[in-house]
């Protein structure tokens, strides 16, 4: 077994005065579970120019999903959604390795993306981090379990954190940072070099069952539910709803920025209008009263949640004016989706 370097902490180096440089994006990286998930993280580690071994539960296996994603790659470079020379750059960075243990052993990042069953990802994670250098970062795919319950089974699990990128994996852009009580503030800058590397976005959160996205996805997909169970639209007349109005505006703003944008006060009074038949579920939440009662209104009064004021108010909307536009003609370009 591999024994933990960093368990006496009076022997580690006192850190600089001046904040050391961000560190650069290790280049040999391994992804423990090779199918949906991890085959399109692959495929971006790859891209970003890191080499890249995946492993599955067989050789054979891993085999395999390394011929599916070169064909992906090729189909997806056809489509004009990934660039010229794209395949090349996968088949000369990525490859099959025969075992979990043979994967993870140089590597200097590790991410494990098996399936979403805390037993399974244990037992995994016991593996990788048995086999791996102990210095290696290691990440974990998950989307709601929490990483905390994880990290008992990583030893040095100051390493140890959620590196959670969505749904498909090689074109959406945005990925969680989950820090566990111990994780080390290295590894989150490691795994935040890593996520840049590959184009991406990322976001530092709290180790919350759910963490931010599936919080947010689960509690509009309940509220969309009971309104159906209610009645009051179908399914898909929820659907246009949403993609045709605040979904239209999240790709470029998030629920704050509208929220300014909007003004606090404006929101305020929506929730005391939807609390004479929805008392509870819609309860003025603390945060927007306390800002209200501070006359801090948005945009249109300066302070709110971005402390943009009357002044940059223009510019705002005329981003924001361009970006609808912008956003109704790619719509169009691409016609409806075949639902």
């Amino acid at each position: 077994m591999v024994t933990d370097d960093n368990s006496d902490s009076s022997a580690r180096p006192t850190p600089p005065l001046s904040p050391a440089p961000h560190p650069a994006a290790p280049r040999k990286t391994a992804v423990v579970g090779s199918g949906y998930m991890g085959g399109g993280i692959a495929q971006r580690l790859a891209l970003s120019g890191a080499s890249v071994l995946i492993a599955d539960v067989s050789a054979e296996i891993a085999r395999s999903n390394l011929e599916r994603l070169i064909a992906e790659s090729d189909q997806f470079v056809t489509d004009g959604l990934f660039p010229a020379g794209a395949t090349e750059t996968i088949r000369a960075n990525m490859t099959a390795a025969e075992s979990i243990e043979a994967a993870v052993a140089d590597a200097d990042f590790i991410e494990e993306a098996v399936p979403e069953r805390t037993e399974i990802k244990r037992e995994t994670l016991r593996r990788i981090s048995a086999a791996a250098k102990p210095d290696a970062i290691i990440g974990s795919n998950t989307s709601t379990i929490l990483i905390g319950s994880l990290a008992s089974v990583v030893e040095n699990p100051g390493r140890f954190l959620g590196v959670h990128f969505s749904n498909p994996a090689p074109f959406i852009p945005g990925v969680e940072i989950i820090a566990h009580d111990a994780t080390d503030p290295h590894a989150i800058e490691v795994a935040e070099a890593v996520v840049a590397a590959t184009g991406k976005e990322s976001a530092r959160v709290k180790d919350v069952t759910g963490f931010v996205l599936n919080r947010l996805q689960y509690a509009l997909f309940s509220e969309a539910t009971q309104l159906v169970d209610e009645g009051v639209a179908t399914p898909q007349d929820i659907d246009t709803v949403v993609r045709t109005t605040f979904g239209f505006r999240l790709p470029f703003f998030g629920p704050f920025a509208i929220a300014d944008m909007a003004g606090l006060d404006v929101y305020a009074l929506g929730y005391a209008s939807m609390q004479t038949d929805f008392p509870e579920r819609f309860a003025t939440p603390a945060i927007l009263q306390q800002h209200v009662d501070a006359g801090e209104y948005g945009t249109k009064s300066g302070g709110g949640f971005y402390g943009v004021g009357p002044e940059r108010t223009p510019e705002l909307v005329a981003y924001r004016n361009r970006a609808y536009v912008a956003m109704s003609k790619l719509l169009a370009e691409l016609g409806p989706a075949p639902l």
